[in-house]
């Protein structure tokens, strides 16, 4: 195969296909060679695995994308042949993509979602770039600011993304997960506090924190809210930020009304916040590399995505390498 993709035929199972030549762009679209593309954990193993209503085969899913652009139609404005790009449309994994960049809304996470990468910035890191901008466009959407006490729950990909955006945004930041390896990253990357949540005194060891002005949920655990409530987690006008997928969510309405507190729901990323994420990475305080555990060449993507299916707790930062 020259040209290829990534799809899932049927539950469990990730495949490469064959995909036609690239066709050569209009007037607005850039043709987009991918060089990288990052693997976006818990969304793409929830499509797999057909969880939460996902399961629709073959499905061809991912939304980071890093490449070089091959051709530019006549009226392209802001991009030209040769401009090395991150593109954040969710079109899944493939060895070129055609996009129209017409449309260039800064905040609309519909918007074309393409935007050239300095050269003070690694390309192949730039391949998490949609999962730091997923996690920045909720820090900023529950309004973290200086002083506040936040807590990530979970430190996935996600997880540790908004916990070094709520810390950039300058707040005290306390991180839990189950999983020492990854607690062991998050306080590498400056987080004020990591806690094991398995371990015995765990609970008490976040109450001591708390009450937390954000909590930002990147983990799932069905029984949060619920745990939020009964150990009196939240402040007054507090805000939790849920990200991480789920299905039907249950939680005591005394949680908020006596607070006047909210939970709140941001979707994918716009190009502003993809514009805020460069700028913390080139000012170093958001940091991606110490996050890939695993970088493979492209035909080992079958693989790969067994060892998500598998031991995805083994698993952070994952990038294909295309080239």
């Amino acid at each position: 195969m020259s040209d290829i993709g990534i799809e899932f035929p049927e539950r469990g199972i990730a495949r490469l296909f064959e995909l036609p030549p690239a066709p050569d762009p209009g007037p607005t679209e850039i043709l987009i060679r991918t060089r990288y593309s990052g693997v976006t954990n818990g969304t793409e193993r929830h499509a797999m695995m057909g969880d939460f209503g996902y399961g629709h085969y073959p499905g061809r899913h991912g939304y980071q994308h890093v490449g070089i652009i091959e051709a530019a139609g006549s009226e392209v404005k802001g991009f030209a042949q040769g401009d090395i790009v991150f593109f954040g449309r969710y079109v899944g994994h493939r060895s070129w993509h055609i996009q129209d960049v017409a449309y260039a809304d800064q905040h609309s996470y519909n918007s074309h979602l393409c935007i050239v990468l300095p050269k003070s910035v690694s390309p192949e890191f730039c391949a998490l770039l949609g999962v730091a901008g997923v996690a920045t466009r909720a820090v900023r959407r529950c309004r973290v600011g200086p002083a506040q006490r936040v807590w990530v729950a979970g430190a996935g990909p996600i997880g540790q993304f908004a916990a070094q955006a709520a810390r950039a945004f300058g707040a005290h930041v306390t991180v839990t997960d189950v999983i020492d390896r990854r607690l062991q990253i998050a306080e590498k990357l400056m987080a004020h506090r990591v806690i094991n949540m398995s371990q015995p005194d765990s609970v008490e060891s976040l109450k001591a924190g708390a009450p937390y002005d954000r909590i930002i949920d990147t983990c799932g655990v069905l029984s949060l809210f619920k745990d939020i409530h009964e150990a009196n987690l939240l402040a007054y006008q507090g805000a939790i930020a849920s990200i991480a997928v789920r299905g039907e969510t249950v939680f005591n309405w005394s949680m908020l009304h006596g607070r006047e507190a909210s939970i709140e729901v941001s979707c994918h990323f716009s190009l502003d916040d993809l514009r805020v994420v460069l700028h913390f990475l080139q000012q170093h305080i958001i940091q991606i590399e110490p996050l890939v555990l695993h970088r493979a060449p492209i035909a080992e993507a079958p693989r790969i995505y067994e060892m998500l299916r598998d031991n995805r707790d083994k698993m952070l930062g994952i990038i294909f390498d295309w080239r």
